[in-house]
């Protein structure tokens, strides 16, 4: 048995216990009333009701639908209100037992934290009052005799420290509890993020927030499908170890996943050294702006290789490594895909194929487009055409674009300089040196042009 159902059974029985003290309490008032010749009349009844009502309580309260839990408290103390209101006519209205009791009332309502609560008992007792005046008839005797007030004070001071006592023991398994669910959440917040390196973030997010059904459920979409991967990674693998591969393979793969995501891609899979994108869904900002994502994504990956090459050069990779792009636009099925027990959320269609077969005709460092993306980037984008091509699965030659940059950058003086010989290797942005360290750039620049003239010099 968990800490959830210990707490939520034991709570009746803490109840019970505060709720006999206090008609405990009551009969013994009623005893004493009687025996001092304060109240009389319907003497065994009211004894009987004080006794029975807590053991009524506690039979109902544990026969009470689980799906009503949050109505059993209120519920019981508006009942035990209607009986305080009686017991106070049967008193005669005399002003300490009545007020101890209305305090007695009040300090179990309050736990409730609700004024809607407060405000039904408060009327509870007054309903309470009444029924005992039909019965009963109108009494009015505001003095009573010393020891009884004293007996309804102790009587509620013992009631109080029963409530205060298992309040706190309720207290603490409720502090157990509390750390068991932040266990057990910190637990599924572990394991969700590991579950999440498996699958998209986008798709991810959709499956915990509930936005997402895990059903065989797929539909048709406009989305912008983008194939890459690496020219010569094959020959590559053949001239270094396995283990120096993988990591320059986990190093291109996590480099190119960071850029998709900075621009809102889905990535659907890995497959060796390819990556395949799309854009529109889950979210989509229309074709043309998930196009034109697509492409800067495309455009930035591209110029993030010369980066991943300086640093693959270091490692020792003398095989300059180009990326090669293909990007078609265009209605896929988009959704889960297998069985109830094995789904894979991706998307299948001609125009998938499309955008594969560009990728597979690209040069090094090209970017391929289908006319359909072309058309929808070309007036943010400069664009070559490149003629056709004669695509497996496609009885008609495609025309197809090879998207250059953008026309903002290619309008003013290129901010990127590369240049790569044997010996030598050079790759600048101007834009992003720091002005602190121009100098040192210059002064760096100057240095290594100095030295190569000398060697000529002494060559010559």
């Amino acid at each position: 048995m968990n800490n959830t159902s210990i707490t939520s059974s034991s709570a009746p029985i803490y109840e019970f216990y505060s709720r006999c003290v206090a008609y405990i309490s009551g009969a013994i008032t009623l005893m004493l009333g009687n025996h001092l010749q304060v109240w009389s009349g319907f003497y065994n009844e009211a004894i009987l009701t004080a006794v029975c009502i807590p053991f009524l309580s506690l039979i109902l309260s544990k026969q009470f639908p689980e799906k009503h839990e949050h109505l059993r408290r209120p519920l019981f103390i508006t009942i035990d209100a209607i009986v305080v209101g009686f017991f106070i006519s049967y008193m005669h209205f005399s002003i300490i037992p009545s007020i101890l009791y209305i305090v007695l009332v009040n300090t179990s309502v309050l736990v409730l934290g609700s004024f809607l609560y407060w405000l039904i008992c408060m009327s509870s007792i007054g309903f309470g009052a009444y029924i005992g005046i039909s019965i009963l008839g109108y009494h009015y005797d505001p003095e009573t005799p010393l020891l009884l007030n004293v007996a309804v004070a102790i009587g509620m001071s013992a009631h109080l420290a029963v409530t205060a006592f298992f309040t706190g023991k309720q207290t603490k398994q409720l502090e157990v509890l509390h750390k068991e669910i932040q266990s057990k959440q910190l637990e599924q917040q572990n394991l969700a993020s590991k579950v999440a390196k498996y699958i998209s973030p986008q798709i991810w997010e959709l499956i915990f927030s509930g936005k997402q059904e895990v059903k065989l459920e797929t539909q048709r979409k406009k989305l912008v499908v983008f194939f890459s991967d690496i020219k010569g990674f094959t020959a590559l693998s053949e001239q270094i170890e396995s283990e120096a591969l993988t990591e320059i393979l986990n190093n291109y793969l996590t480099e190119m996943t960071n850029i998709a995501l900075k621009y809102g891609g889905t990535i659907d899979k890995y497959i060796g050294d390819s990556i395949m994108v799309f854009f529109g869904d889950p979210k989509t900002q229309g074709a043309k702006k998930d196009t034109l994502a697509c492409v800067a994504m495309a455009i930035e990956m591209r110029k993030h290789m010369k980066v991943l090459r300086q640093n693959w050069r270091s490692q020792g990779v003398q095989t300059p490594l180009e990326i090669r792009m293909g990007i078609n636009t265009g209605y896929c099925t988009v959704g889960n895909f297998g069985t109830e027990s094995r789904m894979d959320y991706t998307i299948i269609g001609k125009e998938v194929n499309m955008a594969s077969r560009l990728e597979s005709a690209a040069e090094a460092g090209e970017i391929l487009l289908s006319h359909e993306a072309y058309a929808l980037i070309q007036d943010k984008i400069i664009c070559r055409e490149k003629g056709t091509i004669t695509a497996k699965g496609f009885t008609r030659p495609v025309p197809v674009y090879e998207a250059v940059d953008f026309r903002h950058n290619l309008a003013s003086k290129s901010t990127f300089l590369e240049h790569e010989l044997p010996g030598f290797s050079m790759y600048m942005d101007t834009n992003r040196i720091n002005n602190y360290d121009r100098e040192k750039i210059s002064t760096a620049l100057e240095n290594a042009a100095k030295k190569i003239k000398n060697q000529n010099k002494m060559q010559g």
